[in-house]
């Protein structure tokens, strides 16, 4: 399967003309909307009238790890990237005010995407953009146009090693405070980025400089704790999510980073025993894609974007589309 996927990439991005991705930033946004009584930052971009992509960020980054890829996708896509409460240029409130689970943080960023009348979108899904944007998904299965998958899990066989310690502290959160130490932590911020990768050379150390000064603000460690713990219900999740799959074959684009030591590999792999059509490429980066593979990425989503909107399709969206 490894293979495959990097021979299909391969054959895809060399058949392409040099510079053939444009670039805009003409239309790009910054506004906020006040959901469920708190402030929500997002991003647009894009023609409003255009098929819409919402892009779901993961941790600890906000709708500011979508920055270099919006660009590249604006000319003929509209484009949302919120951030959830409490991260990026949200609000953040305290854990007494608002409920951080991620049934909650999906229920407001649906209630978000509500407000400004979005009826059909394609999600783009990243770490825990997944979690959050499957429980979209099969909340209103009707908007979800098709998904887009990066390093975002949905199978047991794609957790890496350290999940054995953070489920040490599921069982015992009081028991175990090292594990929200290093999860908050700068080397475990820093090595979100560079994972295994043998180019780290290519990656910007103001992405975790810039995440870390984040985690670090007054209230984020309960914050990040509580989601931390509630992930649990994430990985109790995962066979609904596949049974989900499996009922509505969704067009789905999977790509995923191979040096992720959180994320590993056969997650990617999952994707395909229950959507078979699903096209799966394995790219050489890490946890954030974007960070090493930004161009592959964009040309990647958009020519599944193009193939789910060609004339004749299937109203679901093509699946496979390559």
């Amino acid at each position: 399967m490894k293979m495959i996927g990097a021979i299909a990439l391969s054959v895809l991005l060399s058949s392409l003309p040099a510079q053939s991705l444009p670039y805009t930033t003409a239309t790009t946004v910054y506004k906020t909307a006040e959901v469920e009584g708190v402030k929500l930052f997002y991003r647009e971009a894009g023609p409003k009238d255009a098929p819409t992509i919402v892009l779901l960020h993961g941790y600890p980054s906000s709708s500011r790890m979508w920055e270099s890829l919006i660009p590249l996708l604006a000319d003929k896509y509209h484009l949302i990237a919120p951030d959830y409460p409490g991260f990026g240029q949200s609000e953040a409130p305290t854990p007494d005010r608002y409920r951080y689970t991620f049934e909650h943080l999906a229920e407001t960023t649906a209630q978000l995407l509500n407000q400004l009348g979005l009826t059909r979108y394609t999600l783009f899904m990243q770490d825990y953009g997944g979690p959050i944007g499957f429980r979209m998904a099969m909340a209103a299965p009707e908007k979800v146009q098709a998904i887009i998958i990066q390093n975002a899990n949905a199978y047991r066989e794609g957790l890496g090693p350290k999940w054995s310690n953070i489920a040490r502290f599921w069982e015992d959160p009081a028991a175990h405070p090292e594990q929200i130490d290093a999860f908050v932590g700068y080397q475990g911020t820093k090595q979100r980025h560079l994972g295994n990768s043998p180019n780290p050379e290519r990656y910007n150390p103001d992405a975790w400089d810039d995440e870390f000064a984040w985690l670090s603000r007054p209230g984020q460690r309960e914050i990040q704790a509580a989601l931390l713990y509630d992930y649990r219900t994430n990985v109790a999740s995962y066979p609904l999510w596949q049974a989900w799959l499996r009922e509505h074959q969704p067009a789905m684009l999977v790509m995923w980073g191979r040096y992720d030591p959180s994320f590993i590999v056969p997650g990617a792999e999952g994707y395909k025993r229950d959507v078979p059509d699903t096209n799966v490429h394995i790219l050489d980066a890490g946890h954030f894609a974007l960070d090493e593979k930004t161009e592959d990425v964009a040309q990647l989503a958009r020519t599944f974007m193009a193939r789910l909107t060609q004339p004749g399709d299937d109203p679901k969206g093509v699946r496979g589309a390559r």
